[in-house]
């Protein structure tokens, strides 16, 4: 057997044993009535996984074991909870979201520390690497919005009262300062267009 799927069963099995210190996750999971947005942050990220569980146990697994995932739990079921339940589990302290940042479905994601996601709003399915950092350049200036479907690589910076469109890649280490079309593929610093994301 595969050693990352010895892994992946030791590491579920030491989940269940301790799922009891989740039971206010759970029952914040079932109540604040974000379950299908949860649901699909897990599908985002379960191609991680060497091994295929269902929901309820990929819940269990990530929570247990993925302090990412635990910081992006508490983000979605808002400040509140979050405030009452993930002092003695944290999520990782090098990922930052606030909470008026608007994140659609799906946020896949690996290894994202020291990134910054200080977004007016982002689309659905947005995946992203460490280092990345959203933000405004100063206090009265609007956040970067970013559409469906973008991709962002590591030590990526996207800076200013800028539009990312649809299905954009941006590749690592780019500095993106200005709005950015549907489909396109950018790099450099600062980011330019180098080809568009064709769909058949």
């Amino acid at each position: 057997m595969n050693k990352r799927v010895v892994r992946d069963y030791l590491r579920l099995f030491s989940s269940i044993l301790f799922c009891w210190l989740y039971i206010p996750h759970f029952v914040a999971y079932a109540i604040v009535g974000r379950k299908s947005i949860i649901n699909s942050d897990l599908d985002a990220i379960s191609g991680q996984l060497n091994i295929k569980l269902p929901r309820f146990l990929q819940l269990i697994y990530q929570l247990h074991n993925n302090r990412y995932f635990r910081h992006v739990f508490y983000f979605r079921i808002g400040p509140t909870l979050d405030l009452l339940i993930s002092w003695y589990r944290p999520g990782d302290k090098y990922l930052w979201i606030p909470f008026s940042t608007k994140v659609g479905t799906g946020l896949k994601y690996a290894h994202p520390y020291s990134t910054i996601l200080n977004a007016e709003s982002i689309g659905a399915n947005f995946s992203f690497l460490h280092c990345t950092t959203i933000g405004k350049k100063r206090p009265e200036e609007r956040r970067p919005r970013i559409g469906n479907n973008v991709t962002v690589g590591c030590h990526v910076a996207i800076i200013g009262d800028i539009t990312i469109g649809n299905n954009v890649t941006i590749g690592a280490g780019s500095v993106v300062v200005k709005d950015i079309p549907d489909n396109a593929v950018v790099v450099g610093n600062p980011a330019i267009i180098i080809k568009y994301n064709t769909h058949e």
